[in-house]
């Protein structure tokens, strides 16, 4: 499986943005996806999380109300719309995809794409 974000840039605070997450590859292993951050100078934090079918969403506190997470399983794709910016919300995103090809657990990363809110 390889994940590919899009979507990143610079943005004025109270601005918005949608990444979107490509897949490709044996996507039918995957089962849930997720969005993660990761400023300078922090550790990588969750930002939101959906379920294979798209029915169960998780989000950070931080983001609650702000952000939305969603997934189309036809397009193989997964998207962040990002409403209500701040300049904390600057980091680099990255797109994860867990689940079982056969009976191997299968966790995969995109590269990233840089958010930058400018207050």
């Amino acid at each position: 499986v390889q994940l590919v974000e899009s979507g990143g840039g610079l943005v004025q605070a109270g601005g918005s943005l949608r990444l979107s997450c490509a897949a490709s590859g044996s996507t039918s292993s995957i089962n849930a996806m997720g969005w993660y951050r990761q400023a300078p100078g922090k550790q990588r934090e969750l930002v939101a999380s959906i379920t294979s079918g798209g029915g169960s969403t998780t989000y950070a506190d931080s983001v609650k109300g702000r952000f939305t997470i969603s997934r189309d399983n036809v397009k193989k794709s997964m998207y962040l719309q990002m409403n209500s910016l701040k300049p904390e919300d600057t980091a680099v995103y990255y797109c994860n995809a867990r689940g079982w090809l056969a009976t191997t657990y299968l966790e995969v990363w995109g590269q990233g794409t840089l958010v930058t809110v400018s207050s």
